[in-house]
């Protein structure tokens, strides 16, 4: 066996090349947008206003503002918005303006007001800090008044070139508490408007600023965010803010039109950055959290003027059917649109990073004034593509422009001569037409560069995915799997090390001369290194191919192989319908007590039994919808199902409980009563978070905020369960001494269980329970099959009892053979469903917050993401833990079983790596990049489990085959 530390450097090798390759989708996918250097473009013509007034109300779904809403206590059907809705019919254009994932405050604010779609990587900032310098409205504006939440204002304001442009008015951190109303948010920004605005009479500066051209107004409402996070958008609270923020822009509105004296020169427009789902979250791309209403009125916008009745205007579909605004036509946007059309209201320069397509349907201007707009948006936007155009014209070594815009006819200089011929003659409709066709088009170009080096980075990638598998698989063969003297390494090193030297400078070089990012090199480096050892390796290769020529049935590995591989594409369709793992469950709770050898089932028929009823108890889950309410009598049921277990543990836990070797009787009986004791302690525990989780919910329910003394018990018990198992019984122990695995198992699993019913809103809790069961099952077939081999064929190792320091016999190792593959797929497919039993983790949106809400509610993504994190990574403490006791109980060497599931995953990685969309819905692009992240850390996430394992598990006496065996000679 090589040294432990080649093994570690192994590992080490894997951690850094997943977490380098990770980021290759978003250099590869989603590589920032942005490119600076650019001409700024403006129309030389006086604008239709003078000034502009955004409303963004966050988190505000399309449909709940624009359907009627039926008041279930009058009977009577009613308009939550009726001052929007009347501007809507007499004086506005309207329509759905549709977002893009993340669907978040920072990227939908940045997509409306400096029209751009952000990079996902801006995740890493907290949506909050601006990751690269960008242009915006407010930034081109002459001065912005900005009010609202702390979490948005500020990334405008320091993005400004000039920060005394920006101005902004705050309110508190601490205001935005998901236990109360959240329109007291609104409440405040709209107070602090109309105290701004009476205190210009009184500050002639600030009164001669507001009256300037080429201002803006910008009002954040975070109130309907808040209560649909708190109470979900369909809550009499959120339907309430509806109400309250129409009748706050109602009396702004009046506020801005008396203080203006009635000039007609202001623009509004209403919007928001995001929907909301009906659990209460945002963030992936789920039609609810995509579709945002958008209303604009005022100087310089287009009146929608009815169609006649019976007739249904344009734009509408089976969505909004239910409006009873079939008589106006609906002008739908894309987000990033609604900066040009707010640019060409106020007639500023457009946003330099701007790829929205101005919105001609919205403008009430003269025909040359919106033509020459249409022309400026043109123009910024291919400024953009020339930018990128000749940053690739001076890099790449072999060039190749993009096709459409270097024919005769589509030439960006001729197109532009047509365009102006055309305005200059007053054929406004042929230029309209034309810019829109030179926008497209240019769009089309951005794509194509942003895209340009897929091809080549794919196939480096892929190449890499591959080599790291050939790699570790060799590694598995040499250290775990051959009996014999394994061949030393290739005689020639030295021509093999040259050749993979040569490939590496050849494409250093060309990356070089292209003047590529770093992680360009470090892509290519792992390939190269991984394939190079591979051909090093050719002796192993051929002595494995050798040794598989002299086997009795060839077809069973090749078969064992194809299965494996084919559950292993199986659990790929499985992230995208969680159904299969139903599926599985039914076929092992059928098929596999089956093809258990018949001695175990004569031997063990109740246990499986046992199996087979949990198994398909756990299957119902996965067919459960991901999307779930408050059912506080599920958690109450689940809770009490783990306590009823935890009781019965305790009462048998004599057999499993062990004295300490070596002390008097009387000490031996006392330290197995405090280890029971711990049993009852634990199982109090978890009744007492059953009681007071729901407890926390009713009260926060009241309205009155989240009860400080309920918090602080929900903390203590929360934090009280979770430490017991780390310091009863583990590594970090004082009085650390060797336990039987069922009670460390029994301790882990009611330790946990505390935190999971706490913050369970819903059948999380159940599922815990019988997950759990069917873990120890697992376990207790495991080690009976392996026994039983054992006994079948009399090769137990060295009889060893004390596991935890278990190392291979040096007469008799344990290696790995074709059965424990059945191990390692059954650990990884646990693992699955431990991702996706309750939800979809490749979204979080799929796990409530209101989770988080019996321990915190003031808003604090971070804080509140951590204890979610924690809730969905407890059932992975739980299979770490087995699957600890298990390689223990087979006997194998330390992380022998984990390095094989660790290198063979990526077969899933690659799949999901051609399967990362940036196209399409933003649905399917969120999940796409969710999906290959979750893959691509796996690799991570076992080497994490493993230790974790061996940290939880701590020192524990398992009765082996070898020991058994031994006892019977």
């Amino acid at each position: 066996m090589l040294p432990a530390a080649t093994r570690n450097g192994l590992l080490l090798i894997g951690v850094v090349f997943h977490l380098a390759y990770l980021m290759s989708i978003f250099d590869i996918y989603f590589r920032s947008p942005l490119v600076h250097g650019m001409t700024p473009h403006r129309v030389e013509l006086p604008p239709p206003a003078k000034r502009l007034v955004l409303f963004v109300a966050d988190g505000l779904r399309a449909d709940k503002i624009y359907e009627p809403y039926h008041n279930a206590t009058s009977g009577k059907t009613e308009e939550l918005a009726p001052f929007l809705l009347h501007k809507l019919r007499t004086e506005a254009s309207w329509g759905v303006s549709h977002t893009r994932v993340p669907t978040e405050s920072r990227p939908g604010h940045v997509a409306a007001i400096a029209g751009f779609y952000e990079d996902v990587s801006a995740v890493t900032k907290g949506w909050k800090m601006n990751p690269v310098e960008f242009d915006s409205v407010f930034n081109e504006s002459r001065h912005t008044w900005s009010f609202g939440s702390p979490d948005i204002l500020p990334m405008f304001a320091h993005g400004a070139s000039d920060s005394s442009r920006v101005d902004t008015f705050m309110y508190g951190a601490e205001f935005e508490d998901f236990s109360g109303n959240g329109d007291r948010l609104d409440t405040w920004v709209f107070d602090q408007a109309h105290r701004f605005l009476e205190s210009a009479a009184s500050r002639p500066q600030l009164h001669d600023m507001l009256h300037q051209d080429q201002i803006v107004f910008f009002f954040h409402l975070l109130g309907l965010d808040t209560n649909g996070h708190g109470f979900k958008p369909y809550s009499q609270e959120y339907l309430n803010n509806i109400r309250h923020v129409d009748r706050g822009i109602q009396r702004l509105v009046s506020s801005l039109d008396n203080f203006y004296d009635n000039d007609g020169q202001t623009a509004y427009v209403f919007t928001a950055d995001h929907g909301m789902h009906d659990r209460g979250v945002h963030g992936d791309g789920h039609p609810d959290n995509t579709r945002t209403p958008l209303i604009a009125w005022g100087a310089g916008v287009a009146r929608t003027d009815p169609v006649a009745s019976g007739e249904i205007a344009p734009g509408h579909d089976s969505f909004s059917h239910r409006w009873n605004l079939d008589q106006y036509e609906r002008k739908d946007v894309n987000q990033a649109d609604i900066a040009p059309l707010m640019t060409s209201l106020i007639g500023l320069n457009y946003p330099l990073n701007s790829v929205g397509t101005l919105p001609l349907r919205y403008l009430n201007t003269s025909r040359e004034y919106r033509a020459r707009s249409a022309l400026a948006n043109a123009q910024q936007v291919l400024e953009q593509y020339r930018v990128k155009h000749d940053q690739k014209l001076h890099t790449e070594m072999f060039f190749k422009p993009y096709a459409p815009l270097h024919r005769p006819d589509n030439l960006p200089e001729h197109m532009l001569d047509r365009i102006q011929q055309a305005i200059s003659t007053q054929r406004y409709d042929d230029a309209e037409k034309e810019c829109l066709q030179l926008v497209d088009l240019c769009l089309q170009g951005l794509r194509y560069f942003q895209r340009y080096d897929w091809l080549l980075l794919r196939s480096i990638v892929s190449v890499g995915y591959l080599g790291w598998i050939a790699h570790s698989l060799l590694y598995i063969f040499r250290e775990y799997v051959l009996s014999l003297a394994v061949p030393p390494r290739s005689a020639r090193t030295r021509p093999i090390v040259l050749f993979g030297l040569f490939v590496f400078a050849v494409f250093a070089g060309m990356f070089y001369r292209q003047g590529s990012p770093a992680m360009y090199y470090v892509y290519v480096a792992f390939p190269v290194y991984f394939w190079t050892d591979v051909l090093l390796q050719l002796p192993l290769i051929q002595h494995i191919a050798a040794a598989y020529s002299q086997t009795a049935a060839r077809w069973r590995p090749i078969m064992f192989t194809a299965t494996y591989v084919g559950i292993l594409e199986a659990l790929v369709y499985a992230y995208f319908d969680r159904r299969v793992y139903s599926v599985a469950f039914a076929l092992l709770a059928v098929v596999w007590p089956l093809l258990v050898p018949p001695k175990v089932r004569r031997d063990r028929p109740g246990l499986l039994g046992l199996w087979s009823g949990f198994c398909l108890l756990t299957s119902v889950f996965t067919l459960l919808p991901v999307e779930r309410n408050d059912h506080l009598g599920l958690v109450i049921a689940g809770g009490a199902l783990i306590t009823l277990s935890g009781l019965a543990a305790w009462s048998y836990s004599a057999k499993f409980t062990l004295p300490p070797p070596g002390v008097p009787s009387k000490q031996a009986q006392q330290a197995v009563a405090l280890d029971r004791l711990a049993i009852l302690v634990q199982t109090l525990l978890v009744g007492v978070a059953t009681v007071l989780g729901p407890l926390t919910s009713t009260e926060t329910a009241r309205r009155g905020g989240l009860p400080r003394l309920h918090q602080l018990a929900c903390w203590t018990v929360l934090v009280t369960s979770t430490l017991l198992p780390f310091v009863h019984g583990t590594l970090f122990g004082r009085s650390a001494r060797d336990q039987h695995y069922l009670y460390r198992l029994v301790t882990i699993y009611l330790a946990f269980a505390t935190p999971f019913v706490l913050l369970t809103i819903s059948y999380e809790s159940l599922f815990y329970f019988v997950y759990s069961a069917v873990l120890f099952l697992w376990l207790a077939i495991e080690r009976a099959l392996y026994h039983e081999q054992a006994e079948k064929q009399l090769l137990a190792p060295v009889p060893k009892t004390r596991l935890s320091q278990l190392a291979p016999s040096a007469e008799n190792p344990r290696r790995l053979g074709i059965n424990d593959m059945r191990t390692g797929i059954m650990f990884l497919f646990f693992v699955n469903v431990a991702f996706f039993g309750t939800g979809n983790v490749a979204s979080l949106a799929s796990f409530s917050l209101e989770s988080v809400y019996r321990l915190i509610t003031v808003f604090d993504p971070f804080a509140m993401s951590a204890l979610l994190l924690f809730k969905i990574f407890i059932p992975f403490f739980l299979v770490s833990a087995v699957f600890g006791v298990l390689n223990r109980s087979l006997e194998l060497p330390p992380f022998s079983l984990f390095l094989f599931v660790l290198s063979t995953t990526d077969v899933m990685t690659v799949n999901f790596f051609f399967l990362v969309r940036d196209d399409g819905s933003w649905l399917d692009i969120g999940m796409s990049i969710s999906h290959f992240c979750i893959s691509g850390l796996f690799v991570l996430f076992t080497i994490v489990l493993f230790v974790l394992s061996h940290a939880l598990v701590g020192k524990v006496l398992i009765p082996t085959a070898s020991s058994l065996k031994h006892k019977q000679r």
